[in-house]
């Protein structure tokens, strides 16, 4: 039986401004940076309370993994925003709003209250996009 996630990925357009943007704007935790080969490394990163979840900045370029058409149609649907990457939480949306945009983090939409609960959007370096909730913003009683 399948007991949790503990590594999942993001396709990055690059790795190093992919890490300025998760380490130093959303402030993550490096967990892995390990050189592999001359053009490849191994770099996950966590959010600072959920250091068992790694997540992947994995690059999307020619490769074995991706063909030349592959990469490139990869690549034109990271950069038009259709990816979405999940679901970040805090404990305070207004304030975490806030701190974000002070550090240059696109907002799509800004803090919102919707009949399920109150959430923001906004993109990574890429063009993925997520949301932003406050920690229990769902009534999951209510839930099927």
């Amino acid at each position: 039986m399948i007991t949790k996630m503990t590594i999942t990925n993001i396709h990055v357009l690059n790795q190093d401004s992919a890490y300025d943007f998760y380490v130093n704007k959303l402030g993550f935790k490096v967990v892995d940076d390990i050189p592999m080969g001359p053009d490849s490394r191994w770099l996950t990163v966590s959010p600072p309370e959920q250091p068992d979840l790694q997540i992947v900045l994995f690059p999307v370029k020619v490769s074995k993994m991706f063909p030349k058409e592959t990469a490139e149609t990869l690549i034109s649907l990271i950069k038009q925003g259709v990816f979405g990457c999940g679901v970040l939480t805090c404990s305070d949306i207004y304030a975490t709003y806030e701190e974000l945009k002070a550090k240059g983090v696109e907002f799509i939409k800004p803090p919102t209250k919707e009949f399920y609960g109150t959430e923001a959007f906004f993109k990574d370096d890429s063009g993925n996009y997520f949301s932003l909730q406050p920690i229990n913003n769902f009534n999951h009683e209510n839930s099927i």
